[in-house]
């Protein structure tokens, strides 16, 4: 497992926000559809199963076994002609829930040879979107879907459980790198299981997680030069901090793309969409405290938690990229490649 520092991004939400979040949930909607807990018996398709809601990350960390639980769903879809034990990725979305973004990047991951699983995180708890209000539903909430989605596919004969990996949307990108973070694995996970890869389109790396010990898995960034929903630069030198602490990272930036640069739709603008963009800060897993820049001084306790409210703002653009279009297919495949079939290195005397 390696270690280091890892400085993690918060979405359109700060860390404090998402930590004192009381999710609005309702699994009415559930009750009646079972549950799987394996998939020993081939299934696929719309698939429901069982995650956890917590109220914010401290929630997550502390009290993951105790945690309100919940029925959520998910598609699973395996290649044609699979041989036994294919990889998978999951599949995590944004702050507009599923859509045929996300039912795309399925279909690609398939002509890999690859499964997948699009967890939809959201109607399983009542909730339609949270581009306008985050607080509905805690990041954290995003991340142990993800990791409920790795242990449910790790049942499954048809899929290798040491190749499994993680690529999110936005929000959804933010599961994806919070997710290798070690504090996280180890409060929803028994045992070794781990992601084999991260890979995170456009999240925001404003304000950032931070913990001592990673999972050591490889991270992928791919991120848009124009985006004022969550700015590049920021994770341009997120990554840069990685990568001094040892970690595996790629960065993919396409310069003259917006956010959701994958996607094939016309450029516009979300006036009320809510964007930390300006806020700057750094919430610790190990010792679970947040601390908040502004104007040059260092806020913690209480004041760290109002700036992290202040600092939002409002008002972004969204639209497809023809550049990244063409090209983040070819990227990802190519990391994914290199992630689930690592060469080994050659030893020089």
């Amino acid at each position: 497992m390696k270690k280091g520092t890892l400085w993690r991004a918060s979405r359109i939400v700060s860390p404090a926000i998402a930590a004192s979040a009381m999710v609005a949930c309702t699994s009415a909607a559930n009750v009646s559809a079972p549950v799987t807990t394996s998939l020993g018996d081939g299934s696929s398709g719309h698939i429901t199963f069982e995650s956890i809601t917590p109220t914010n990350t401290l929630d997550f960390l502390l009290h993951y076994a105790s945690a309100r639980k919940v029925a959520i769903t998910g598609d699973l879809s395996m290649p044609d002609n699979a041989p036994r034990a294919v990889p998978a990725v999951i599949i995590l979305h944004g702050s507009s829930g599923v859509n045929p973004g996300e039912r795309m990047w399925a279909q690609r991951m398939n002509a890999l040879g690859y499964a997948s699983f699009v967890v939809d995180s959201f109607t399983g708890r009542g909730i339609r979107n949270t581009e306008k209000d985050q607080s509905q539903l805690s990041m954290s909430a995003d991340i142990a879907d993800a990791y409920a989605a790795l242990r449910l596919l790790a049942t499954d004969p048809r899929i290798d459980k040491e190749k499994i990996a993680v690529m999110g949307f936005s929000r959804g990108g933010v599961a994806a790198l919070y997710s290798s973070l070690e504090p996280f694995r180890q409060a929803a996970i028994d045992g070794n299981l781990r992601f084999a890869a991260h890979v995170a389109f456009y999240p925001s790396c404003g304000i950032a997680y931070s913990s001592a010990h990673l999972d050591g898995a490889p991270v992928m960034l791919l991120l848009g030069g124009k985006d004022n929903y969550t700015p590049a630069p920021a994770c341009m030198a997120y990554a840069q901090t990685l990568r001094a602490e040892g970690a595996q990272v790629t960065v993919q930036t396409f310069p003259d793309a917006y956010h959701g640069f994958d996607r094939p739709t016309r450029l516009h603008a979300l006036p009320l969409a809510t964007s930390a963009r300006d806020c700057h800060g750094s919430y610790d897993l190990d010792t679970r405290t947040l601390t908040m820049i502004r104007d040059g001084q260092t806020l913690s306790g209480s004041s760290a938690v109002a700036e992290s409210k202040r600092c939002l703002t409002r008002g972004v653009m969204l639209g497809g990229d023809p550049q990244a279009q063409q090209q983040s297919p070819a990227e990802v495949a190519a990391f994914l490649r290199a992630a689930f079939d690592p060469t080994p290195r050659l030893s020089l005397h």
